[in-house]
Parts: structure tokens; sequence; C-alpha cells
């Protein structure tokens, strides 16, 4: 790990025993609580004082929030503004779980394989659930292909697809953010105080761009699951 010293530490010690989880565990667990807690208090300051005209930590949220709902429109169309919450949840706790590991003494959640799976998780679950609330019994030809006497095959052949793509969003995403966190501590063994830092500007272009990846596959998941099959 390319942090020796953790802050919160003390905190992932007791929950490690308390648990019995491993330490990369427990420190995914505070540091994702961490991430929700920072979430929670920058939401606070945003609404807590709302203008006209925006100044601020307001504009700002607003710039973030106008720039998400904007890519959601133009890859989904307007009936993709109603996953808004959902996706815009994702993309704001992903990225900054990316940006923290950046931060000497703390720990990127997304670095942890059991945070990627379960945010993996929650988007192939909703993307099925969306495909039943909207086509009904009839979402089933989704898995079946245009074929009907191919249909057994093509539902084994839909059936992996689906399955392959929480385990492609989760290994992606962990993937990256784990091999930066080892490109890190190599480069700190080496040279502690000027190699690192343009692998750690480099680290905030990798965090956007994961959170950006992630964003845009849950977008095309659910727009697929939305669309009617042939």
């Amino acid at each position: 790990m390319v942090h020796p010293l953790l802050f919160l530490q003390f905190l992932s010690t007791k929950l490690q025993h308390l648990l019995h989880i491993s330490d990369a565990s427990a420190n995914a667990v505070v540091y994702t609580w961490t991430v929700i807690a920072l979430l929670l208090v920058l939401s606070l300051i945003a609404t807590s004082a709302l203008k006209t005209i925006p100044s601020g930590t307001q504009n700002f949220m607003e710039v973030v929030v106008d720039g998400i709902e904007n890519m959601i429109v133009e890859t989904m169309g307007e009936h993709g503004r109603p996953f808004f919450p959902l996706i815009a949840t994702l993309a704001l706790f992903i990225l900054v779980s990316n940006l923290v590991g950046l931060i000497p003494g703390f720990y990127p959640p997304t670095a942890n394989i059991n945070t990627t799976a379960a945010c993996a998780i929650v988007v192939f679950l909703a993307t099925h659930v969306i495909g039943i609330k909207h086509h009904g019994f009839h979402y089933l030809k989704h898995f079946l292909g245009p074929i009907w006497w191919l249909a057994p095959l093509m539902f084994f052949i839909e059936l992996i697809g689906h399955l392959s793509r929480p385990v492609s969003l989760t290994l992606r995403l962990f993937g990256n953010m784990n091999g930066h966190e080892l490109v890190l501590m190599i480069f700190f063994a080496l040279a502690p105080f000027l190699v690192p830092l343009p692998m750690m500007l480099m680290g905030v272009l990798v965090s956007f761009i994961q959170a950006f990846v992630f964003m845009l596959l849950a977008m095309i998941y659910i727009q697929g699951s939305l669309e009617e099959a042939h």
C-alpha cells in the first residue's frame, strides 16, 4: 500500500478486530464511510443557503450536477433523466473515492475489489430491475435473440454476456486504481520527493477517466434494457 501511515488506521484496526476481516477490507470500509461523509457535508454546504445567483460551493455543485445531467441526456435521451440520481451518485462516489487516494494518509476505497464489486452489482441489478419494470415479461426477449429456433443457444450466450458486465466493471475500476497505488508505491520507494509528483498528476487524470468510464457504461447498460428487443 502506498500509504504506510493512514490517518484513520485506529478505526480500521478496531473494525478489523470487531468483524474479523482483513486489513485492506477494513481500510476500504472506513474510507468508504469517509467519502460518504465528505459528500454529505459538501451537499449540505451547497444547499444550506440557496441563492438565485449561485456562488461558492453552490455554484461549483450546480456546474457538476448540470454537467452530469447533460451527459445523461446526450447519451440516453430525455428518458434518461429519471436515472440521474443513481448515475450521479455512482459517478461522484467513485470520483471522490479515486481522488482521496492521492492525499497522503488516505486510502482510496476503489483500490479494494469489494468496493468496486458493490458498485458493479448495483448497476447490474438496477439494469435488470429497470428492464423488467419497463417491459414486463417481454424483457426476456432481450435474451432470446431475433431467430426463434436459436433462442436456447442465444439465451446462454446473452446470459454469459450480461453476467460478464459486473465482472468487467469490477475488475476495470479495481485494476486501474490498485495498479496506480502500486506504481506510486514503487516510485515513492525509489525517489520519495521528486519522481512521484508526475505520477500523482497522472493519478488525477486516471481518477476522472475511471469515474467517467464507469458512469458511461452504466448509462449504456440501462439504455440497453430500455430498448425494444428485436
